[in-house]
């Protein structure tokens, strides 16, 4: 059989399969994105097709094969300062209404949900310093930043915090290439120390619990939503509302919005776009 051929029943399977592991949901048109990130997996697991090898999938032997085919379907692309204007609201709107409130002990905890390969996390440590730069003193204690994926290889890759040039070269400016890598003499660039101290990476599947991660005042959980069930996306959204701390804030993607899905959020337009704050609880009666 040829391996980019994938039956009905195999693909139904899969996407039953991708469903129950992480949530994600695939449309009926999907067979080319499935045949393309996971046909080279044939040849590395030595199954002579692919539909061989969704059916040593569906029984649940091969660990390694099962987290392999998780990563092809989950690695998705990501840039420096994606879309630009989320970090722009955290510097100039966000930031500052943390630096004007009382001194608190705790950290500033910020949490990127899918962080992929660190690039967002990693930007968001750079606007941290942008905003110290340009308003020293002002941000009271420490800041915190934690990147978390489904993905044991890109997070494996996100806390080495190293990049090729074709890496680089997505998002960022000169300027910022300068300031906050190094050069490392061989085609690739290394973060800075004091961006990278910032931020740690950890696995995390975001259909299961949160309570491991601790309180976050901030969270990016962007262009994530789209690819789960109203149900799931139902679900990770109370649990997000009961991770932050009162009204900490939560960057969605564009085109995704809480609306039909949680009450818990309100919409706060700032100059640069929409981001979405933590509703005040009710007083008792």
């Amino acid at each position: 059989m040829d391996q980019t051929l994938l039956t009905k029943n195999d693909y139904e399977n899969f996407q039953k399969f991708l469903e129950t592991a992480c949530g994600i949901v695939l449309g009926e048109n999907k067979h080319y994105l499935v045949t393309s990130r996971l046909n080279r997996l044939t040849t590395e697991f030595s199954f002579s097709s692919l539909s061989e090898m969704l059916d040593a999938l569906q029984q649940g032997r091969d660990k390694v094969l099962r987290e392999r085919v998780i990563d092809a379907m989950t690695t998705n692309e990501t840039s420096w300062f994606r879309d630009k204007y989320p970090f722009e609201m955290l510097k100039n709107g966000i930031l500052p209404e943390f630096a004007k409130a009382k001194p608190n002990p705790n950290p500033l905890r910020i949490w990127s949900a899918a962080s992929s390969t660190g690039q967002e996390a990693y930007s968001i440590s750079m606007t941290i310093s942008e905003f110290q730069l340009a308003n020293p003193g002002t941000l009271p204690g420490r800041v915190e930043i934690l990147g978390t994926d489904i993905s044991s290889t890109v997070v494996k890759s996100a806390r080495e915090g190293k990049y090729d040039e074709l890496s680089m070269a997505r998002g960022l400016s000169e300027e910022r290439k300068r300031r906050y890598f190094i050069d490392n003499k061989d085609g690739g660039w290394s973060i800075r120390p004091e961006i990278k101290q910032r931020v740690r990476f950890s696995e995390l599947n975001l259909m299961n619990s949160y309570a491991l991660l601790g309180k976050f005042d901030i969270i990016f959980c962007r262009n994530v939503l789209i690819y789960f069930s109203s149900e799931m996306k139902a679900d990770i959204l109370q649990r997000m509302a009961q991770t932050l701390n009162p009204g900490g804030y939560l960057f969605l993607g564009g085109s995704e919005s809480p609306t039909g899905y949680s009450r818990d959020f309100e919409m706060v337009r700032l100059p640069e776009g929409v981001v979405y704050r933590l509703k005040k609880p009710l007083p008792k009666l």
